[in-house]
């Protein structure tokens, strides 16, 4: 017989309530930003960041995948709708017969590179101005230790 749950103590139930509504409210009100700003939607928007972040434009396809913690088939379906759309393209791996790339295109650097300073500005707007200095250092050592913890996790 299982053991009975143990529920979250109201201090912990609404720390988490607060958590979630917090994320959901703003990752929902940057990506309309960033679809009424640049016409990107918000997926469009993190695969291009991600590949330009890395400083050459590409990326291994499952690599890419991980980062955004994405199964493969959201993956698939992104990376194609945006190959249609010319901004990526996908290149077979000479090395690895069975790997691929991800490569941002002219017109997908264009397209990031648009759209970034807005989507900051937003970002500082909705999240970094609320918060003090000491606050954002917090929140950031408090992030590193869930996102440790939940490394040595079970998936």
């Amino acid at each position: 017989m299982n053991a009975s749950p143990r529920w979250l103590t109201s201090e912990q139930k609404a720390a988490w309530d607060s958590f979630i509504r917090m994320q959901e409210k703003l990752i929902g009100r940057l990506s309309r930003r960033v679809q009424a700003d640049s016409g990107m939607s918000a997926a469009d928007y993190l695969v291009l960041a991600k590949l330009t972040e890395t400083g050459r434009g590409r990326m291994r396809f499952m690599d890419l995948a991980k980062l955004l913690e994405w199964e493969k088939s959201r993956m698939s379906h992104q990376v194609a709708r945006m190959v249609k759309r010319g901004l990526v393209a996908r290149e077979e791996c000479p090395e690895d017969g069975r790997g691929a790339f991800v490569v941002a295109t002219p017109a997908g650097h264009r397209a990031i590179e648009e759209a970034a300073p807005t989507h900051v500005e937003h970002v500082r707007r909705l999240f970094i101005n609320a918060l003090t200095p000491e606050e954002l250092d917090t929140l950031a050592r408090i992030s590193d230790r869930v996102l440790t913890h939940m490394e040595k996790q079970p998936d």
